[in-house]
Parts: C-alpha cells; structure tokens; sequence
C-alpha cells in the first residue's frame, strides 16, 4: 500500500467531514465541525485496533503531517517485532463533553432558583447540545460550536443564546479543572459573533393586557362562579402578583392577623422574599379556600400537593373578560396603568407593590420600613375600584 498521500497544502484546506488515509493504517479524521483528529488502524490476532496520534492544526500540541508519519512508523516498527503497542503506556483518558456538562450539572445543585430553572438547564444541554456530547473537550473547536448553534439560531433565537451561554458554561468548567487549555469557542464577543448568521429581531411586546377599565366588569362574572380557578384569578388581581406565586400560595404563608401574605424567595422572580399586604376580599378569598381545602395549598388543583394549572386560571380568566386576549401576567399592566393614570400614589409604591426592584438604592433603603403600609393603602383602592365603588 502506498504512503504520503496526504499533503500539508491539502489538509490545510480540507474542510468536508471524512476519513482520509495517508497509507498503511495512518488516517485523518475530519468531523463536521472541522476538527481533525490522526489515527492509527491496525489488527492483531484478527482484532481491529485503534490508536489516536492527536489533532492536526489545534490545541497546545498540535500534530503535523511528519509528526503524524513518525509516530505511525514506530508503531508498525513494533508490529513487525510482534510487540503490543498498548503495553507500553496507558492510554490518556478522554474527557468528554457530556462528562463536564454532568460534572456542571451536579456542582450547581445548590445554585437553581427553582426546578424549573433546572429543568431549564438540563433539557438545554441534554438535548440541543447533543452533537458535542462524545467530542472530546479538548478538541472542540469553533466549528463544531457554530454547527450545533445553527438549527435553532434564526428560528428560535432566544433558545440558540441560551444554548450557546450553557455551552460556554460547560467549557469553562472543563478550561478550570485543566481538561481543555485552548480557548473557548462558545464565547460570543470577538469570536461567534464573527461568523454566526444574522438573527431575526423578535417582537417581544408585553403580555396582552386586559384595559383597567374593564377589570371591575370581568370580577364581577369571576364572582359568579365557585370555582377554584375563579378564586385564583380574583386573588391574583387583587394582589397584583404572578400566576406562580399565586397557585403555589399555601396557608401557612398567610398571616390573617397582620394581614400578609410572605411569598419566599424561591417563588419570586426576584429571587427575594416578597411580603403582599392583604385586603378583605383576599383574606375572605383564603377564607374561602381553607373551608374546601384538602392540602396546604390555598388553591389546590385536586390532586393532592398539586397547585391549580395555569391553563385552568387563563380559562377561567378568558371567560370572564370582555378581552378575550387577555393574559394572567397582563393584570399587573392593567393594574400598573390603573395607578399611574387613576389615583396619586407614587412611583415607587406602585413598583414596591409589584415586586419590582426601586432604581434608586438609597430610597429602597429609605422606604423600606414605610412601604408596607403604603402598599397597603394602594391594594384597599385598588380593590374598592375593582368593586366598582370607587
């Protein structure tokens, strides 16, 4: 079998993914991405064998075309002496992809804001970073980075940045624990932002919000029916929180003394303890609920330990709403505009009341002793409106 027919020139432009022989058992690997691995094939006893020589053109070492033909001729110098070629030394152990992305996983156990942040963290890597999964770390090159970006890039480009800031994540974990010295071409500034397409620009807009004005009319048929979802949707208008701070809600956060309602921190978006002071059609509401409840959770979805579904408080909504449009999250707009345009609270109440962070530093700090009772006195005009008494 003839020799040398690969060439430096050559491989230099090679770049379709393939298996190319330079003769007698040495071979050139060539992946999608465009990475390229030497091999060396041979059999023994009948047995296929496979021998890796390093990558050409990358990492810290990386192996040419004559160093590439040097080690494939000791190898055969040792096969014609009937030597074994894997006596000699152990072979290097090959980290993986998946390895650290695993590895990552299960060192972060302690940092997930709530499972669903996980969850979130998992499938992304589990499932869209699947092509890099077997790549060694080390040889991961730009190439391979962008191929697995692209199916999802232009179409979902939300889901591709999240994508490519946990793939980040996983090679920076292997670049610290010394598995990969080269670089990391998940980075975006100065790299992937040379060579990635053009994304599309999405129009992200707000949550259909139903108008303030028709909120009063849309309590009133909420009030005409006795379901639990009926419930969960008037409690969270009247405290202006999220569909999952409000279906997670459970008694023991209820204060009917103090008239609050803690919601913890791993519920917040925030990531902070939330306090919500409560109007009397709230604590009637919770009142309500406590009487039918079979579990801790205030509005329970018949199964036990588990919340109503946000499918079922968006139904009960839409079927009381003028605006068939309308979303759970719009209520806090139609809220936030019923401050603004409606009454003379300030800014900050409004925001406080929202759970929404104060720009200024000082004056959270400021307010912070006084702000519970003025959220208070907002969510009593709020639900004096939505009575349609005031």
């Amino acid at each position: 079998m003839s020799r040398h027919k690969l060439s430096e020139a050559g491989l230099k432009k090679l770049d379709k993914a393939g298996i190319y022989s330079d003769g007698d058992g040495l071979f050139l690997r060539v992946r999608k991405g465009g990475s390229k691995q030497w091999f060396f094939i041979y059999k023994r006893a009948g047995k296929r064998a496979e021998l890796g020589l390093g990558g050409y053109g990358q990492g810290t070492a990386p192996v040419s075309v004559a160093l590439a033909r040097e080690k494939a001729d000791i190898f055969r110098q040792k096969l014609a002496r009937g030597e074994e070629l894997r006596a000699t030394s152990k072979p290097p152990r090959v980290i993986t992809f998946e390895h650290c992305m695993d590895e990552l996983l299960k060192a972060k156990a302690g940092d997930w804001k709530n499972m669903k942040h996980k969850a979130q963290w998992e499938m992304t890597l589990r499932e869209y970073a699947k092509p890099l999964h077997e790549m060694p770390v080390a040889d991961i090159v730009l190439g391979d980075v962008k191929e697995c970006l692209l199916p999802h890039w232009t179409e979902r480009p939300e889901t591709a940045d999240r994508l490519r800031s946990r793939i980040q994540a996983v090679i920076d974990y292997a670049i610290a624990h010394e598995w990969r010295t080269a670089t990391n071409p998940a980075r975006w500034r100065g790299l992937l932002d040379k060579v990635m397409p053009k994304q599309k620009t999405l129009s992200r807009g707000h949550h259909a919000a139903l108008a303030y004005a028709e909120t009063p009319a849309m309590i009133r048929k909420l009030r005409q029916s006795t379901g639990t979802a009926a419930r969960a949707v008037e409690f969270l208008a009247l405290t202006a929180s999220r569909s999952g701070e409000t279906r997670g809600a459970t008694f023991p956060e209820i204060d009917v003394k103090a008239k609050t309602w803690t919601i913890p921190a791993d519920r917040m978006k925030a990531g902070k303890e939330h306090v919500v002071p409560l109007t009397d059609r709230a604590l009637a509401i919770v009142e309500i609920m406590r009487q039918r409840s079979t579990s801790p959770l205030v509005f329970g979805g018949g199964i036990e330990d588990r919340p109503i579904s946000d499918t079922a408080m968006t139904k009960a909504l839409r079927l009381a709403s003028p605006d068939k449009k309308a979303t759970l999250h719009g209520l806090r707009s139609s809220f936030r505009d019923w401050c603004g345009d409606c009454t003379a609270f300030e800014r900050d109440v409004a925001e406080a009341a929202l759970a929404h962070a104060l720009r200024d530093k000082t004056e959270a700090a400021y307010r912070r002793a006084t702000a519970l009772e003025k959220r208070r006195e907002l969510m009593t005009a709020w639900e004096a409106y939505l009575d349609g008494s005031r």
